[in-house]
């Protein structure tokens, strides 16, 4: 009986890891570390969806957008003056 149960425990063990996807191996931080990559994927994504699927994809699509519009909001470097800065006077040319 102890036998009987063994082999079902590692039969049920090897088809779980037998049906399980793997998962992408293709992060949006490495995408973005490594351009050709990405615009390799981006290709295939146009090309063909479905095959290669939604979640590297996805990835792709963020990873292009954090290529061309940055990390986002706390690493803008730009910042807005609190008070507007006062006009400079005009440059007025000497009276003879």
């Amino acid at each position: 009986m102890k036998q009987l149960l063994i082999i079902a425990f590692a039969v049920s063990i090897s088809l779980i890891a037998g049906c399980g996807k793997s998962a992408p191996t293709d992060t949006v931080e490495s995408l973005v570390a490594n351009p050709e990559r990405l615009k390799e994927l981006r290709a295939q994504c146009k090309a063909d969806h479905a095959k290669v699927g939604d979640a590297v994809c996805g990835a792709v699509s963020e990873a292009t957008r954090r290529r061309f519009m940055g990390t986002g909001m706390p690493y803008t470097p730009y910042v807005s003056p609190a008070a507007p800065q006062p006009a400079t006077p005009a440059v007025s040319s000497p009276k003879d």
